[in-house]
């Protein structure tokens, strides 16, 4: 399945009451279709301990994603602006984070690759290497010259 299509048929659901839970979301908006997977955040803490004590806390808002996307519009022509549980929900299309598309993650150094290195880097012989700073020295072998040179 592509990922465009599955933005296509999921749903975004904001300002949720502290006491929905999927459960709750899946009863109410299976009315419009087929749902393939409803998801509600945790929220984002770094400290398990305190993110334990806090089972069915969520982040406010969930996904839903429907076997159909004329089932995710039904969802949102009928459900945006609607008030769940005291609160009036936020419901749209889900949009893709911003970022994730732009620019695909890669776990390679740049100069890894070919076109930065044709680009950047030249021949030991033109760059000047070792035998290039060598070159201006007068006497290459003697310690005193020789910025390479280990002192004992």
């Amino acid at each position: 399945m592509e990922e465009g299509t599955k933005s296509k048929r999921t749903v975004y659901v904001g300002n949720l009451h502290e006491d929905v839970d999927e459960a709750f979301l899946y009863d109410t908006f299976s009315t419009f279709g087929d749902i393939i997977e409803v998801v509600l955040p945790p929220p984002a803490n770094a400290n398990q301990q305190f993110q334990s004590s806090n089972q069915g806390k969520h982040r406010g808002f969930a996904f839903v994603t429907y076997g159909a996307s004329s089932d995710a519009q039904d969802a949102i022509d009928n459900m945006d602006l609607n008030e769940l549980k005291g609160r009036v929900v936020k419901v749209n299309l889900a949009k893709p984070m911003k970022g994730l598309l732009s620019a695909p993650v890669q776990n390679r150094a740049i100069w890894e690759s070919e076109e930065w290195l044709q680009e950047h880097v030249k021949p030991l012989a033109e760059s000047g290497g070792v035998q290039g700073r060598r070159s201006g020295q007068d006497a290459p072998d003697s310690p005193e010259n020789n910025d390479d040179a280990m002192e004992e």
